[in-house]
């Protein structure tokens, strides 16, 4: 009678045969649930916006820009939801001075997020949702609204202007 457990009679080919290929096949299934595991290790401890985003994009040329003039210019940008990576279109208000400073207000107003816009003949910035009043350099005139119109971060590359972050303005600093 043959004793129970583990023992392997190498002398026996077809046995010790047998022990190879489940090591091997063992082996493999490890060798790719590590493979796999790994990387869906890294897909979820680390979120994507850890993974290299730039926070810079390219908006336009300035050199086009009529000085203390808003003009509402239409840019791609690269929005991190969790995991997901989105490429979006959106906008932004962009007043260039009379010596090249550039200001870039966000599109949406601070009372409720309503698309606002220039009106020329006024020479302010109107919300049509509830009619509150910004001047040029985003300043609250009138209206719901309380805190003045926020401004994404801008520097320029020879006449390119890049936008970096959003920055939310306070009632008290315009």
């Amino acid at each position: 009678m043959k004793p129970q457990g583990l023992q392997v009679d190498l002398t026996n080919p077809t046995e010790g045969r047998r022990h190879f290929l489940v090591a091997t096949i063992y082996g493999l299934v490890a060798l790719i649930a590590s493979i796999l595991g790994g990387h869906a290790l890294i897909y979820l401890l680390i979120p994507a916006r850890f993974r290299g985003n730039d926070e810079w994009v390219e908006v336009g040329d300035i050199a086009r820009l009529t000085p203390d003039v808003p003009t509402e210019m239409t840019f791609r940008k690269t929005r991190v939801d969790g995991w997901k990576v989105i490429s979006e279109r959106t906008t932004a208000w962009v007043t260039k001075s009379g010596s090249n400073d550039v200001v870039a207000f966000a599109p949406q107003c601070t009372h409720l997020g309503c698309a606002y816009h220039w009106e020329e003949d006024k020479h302010e910035f109107v919300c049509p949702c509830h009619n509150s009043i910004f001047s040029i350099d985003g300043r609250v005139v009138d209206g719901p609204a309380t805190r003045p119109l926020d401004r994404y971060n801008a520097k320029i590359r020879g006449t390119t202007l890049l936008l970096g972050a959003l920055e939310q303005r306070r009632p008290d600093k315009a």
